[in-house]
């Protein structure tokens, strides 16, 4: 079973697994703990609980390591959630269940931190007016799309290649 603790003793799988060194999961590590409170806190004031806090059975992601680490292993290697699940000792529909919640808290840790990709083209012209030895490469494929019916829009979108390779 996958925990924080004993994948943070082998720097080169942790940074494979999460995409992340230990020092920025540790800096990640503060938002994503308050995120998480915050949830916890408005699940709490949703509804009336029928137990006090504390009952019930221990869940295996308790310390927020845990949490953030299952998160990013999900999102650095998209694994089927079954075997996500054999990583971190869980059941395919738990899985899930903390894949939708925690999905959502990672969001808004990346975003409190500021490292969320940016959605405006404006700001890479500031970028690279910013930075002048900046280099970029883009990893593009062509993708088949669906082609409109109409001759004259499908003109529009046709590519030059001949038919597809199966």
């Amino acid at each position: 079973m996958l925990t924080y603790p004993e994948l943070q003793k082998n720097a080169t799988r942790f940074l494979s697994m999460t995409g992340l060194t230990v020092p920025e999961f540790e800096a990640l590590l503060p938002s994503f703990a308050e995120a998480w409170a915050a949830d916890v806190a408005r699940r709490a004031s949703a509804k009336l609980r029928q137990r006090k806090v504390g009952g019930g059975r221990k869940a295996i992601l308790h310390s927020t390591a845990d949490k953030l680490l299952f998160i990013l292993v999900y999102f650095k290697l998209y694994p089927l959630q079954e075997a996500q699940g054999a990583f971190f000792g869980l059941s395919q529909s738990q899985t899930n269940e903390w894949i939708q919640r925690l999905t959502p808290l990672l969001q808004t840790a990346l975003g409190s931190e500021k490292l969320l990709p940016s959605r405006e083209p404006s700001t890479l012209a500031e970028l690279l007016a910013e930075y002048d030895l900046l280099e970029f490469t883009i990893d593009g494929t062509e993708r088949r799309i669906q082609r409109p019916k109409d001759a004259a829009e499908q003109k529009a979108h046709y590519s030059g290649k001949k038919k597809p390779r199966r």
